[in-house]
């Protein structure tokens, strides 16, 4: 066992490793790339050619007049030594990007956090009682329900809320984090003018992804009720709550599982068009802000970050999926993705 965390942690690694060595190569290798374009921008300022190369090594942390082994290697020294990412050439001028991120990530992680919970308390409610009167009505409905919601792009009913519930009706404030009236602060007021702004965001989420869930939940219980050691549990007189939760739901739930963890580095990366209709500031609007105006660094720090959160994510799984599910630690069953 101790092998199998040795050999997921040393996979992690050697997979950060290699997505801070492709954004080095998009940084240095790029045609018309960050390190091009903030060269042609200076040259435009009338910034002294011997000045030059210090403001592009300033905001991407890579001298282009040095070696390239020795850019490289300042590159990666920065990240995992430091943990700079460069500094904002345009939208926050000379503002750490790791400030910026730092600033919007609580807002988006709000968001994505807030609908990957929700959704999948539904998808397991729900899909249990699809299960549990499997052919019913209830079951027929919901279904379908189910299937026409994860067929719609959550950006296509982020677009509807917004027209028909944000500027059509006014029920639902549309930009900002919070209101201008309100003071930030731990205060009941507070903490219910942020959900209030969220709400469509999460929604938009919600709604668009518990549906594949559900009906994964729903087979995946179909099935174990089928399977011998259920019926096992019947003959030994046990309750039905009792094996619906340890023997039914343990065993569906584990799917749903790893997918969780993984939503979240999925989710962060579709806040890049989820903020920018809603206009909510976060990591994803920062993105857009970055992207217009060609800010490669915080570019780069998003796309770093986006990545990080879905390996570390993966990686979790894999070392925690063998605590709801002892099989995996007696080999008995692949790892969890």
């Amino acid at each position: 066992m101790v092998n199998y965390y040795i050999k997921r942690t040393g996979q992690m690694v050697v997979t950060l490793y290699a997505v801070v060595t492709i954004a080095f190569a998009l940084v240095r290798f790029l045609p018309g790339g960050p390190a091009t374009a903030l060269r042609a921008q200076l040259m435009q300022e009338d910034v002294p050619s011997e000045v030059i190369a210090q403001r592009i090594e300033l905001y991407l942390s890579v001298n282009p007049d040095a070696p390239l082994l020795d850019q490289y290697i300042s590159y990666m020294s920065n990240i995992f030594l430091e943990g700079s990412l460069g500094k904002s050439v345009f939208i926050q001028r000379q503002t750490p990007v790791t400030e910026i991120l730092a600033e919007a990530l609580p807002w988006t992680l709000f968001i994505v956090i807030s609908s990957i919970i929700l959704f999948h308390i539904m998808a397991v409610v729900i899909g249990a009682l699809m299960a549990y009167w499997e052919g019913s009505l209830f079951d027929t409905v919901n279904s379908a329900i189910a299937i026409v919601f994860t067929s719609i792009p959550f950006y296509v009913l982020a677009i509807v809320l917004v027209w028909i519930l944000g500027y059509e009706m006014s029920l639902f404030p549309v930009g900002n984090r919070y209101g201008d009236a309100i003071e930030p602060g731990l205060s009941v007021t507070y903490i219910l003018d942020v959900i209030y702004h969220g709400a469509l965001p999460i929604a938009s989420m919600v709604i668009t992804q518990y549906g594949v869930r559900a009906l994964s939940f729903r087979g995946n219980s179909i099935q174990i009720l089928g399977e011998d050691f259920v019926r096992v549990a019947r003959l030994r007189g046990l309750s039905d709550s009792r094996i619906a939760l340890w023997y039914v739901g343990r065993n569906a739930i584990l799917p749903l599982y790893t997918g969780f963890l993984l939503s979240l580095g999925w989710l962060l990366g579709g806040t890049v068009i989820l903020e920018e209709i809603f206009n909510y500031p976060g990591i994803g609007l920062k993105f857009i802000e970055a992207l217009e105006v060609r800010d490669y660094p915080v570019i780069m720090g998003v796309f770093i970050m986006i990545t990080v959160a879905l390996v570390v994510g993966i990686y979790v799984a894999d070392l925690t999926y063998g605590k709801i599910d002892p099989r995996i630690e007696t080999g008995d069953q692949s790892e969890a993705f």
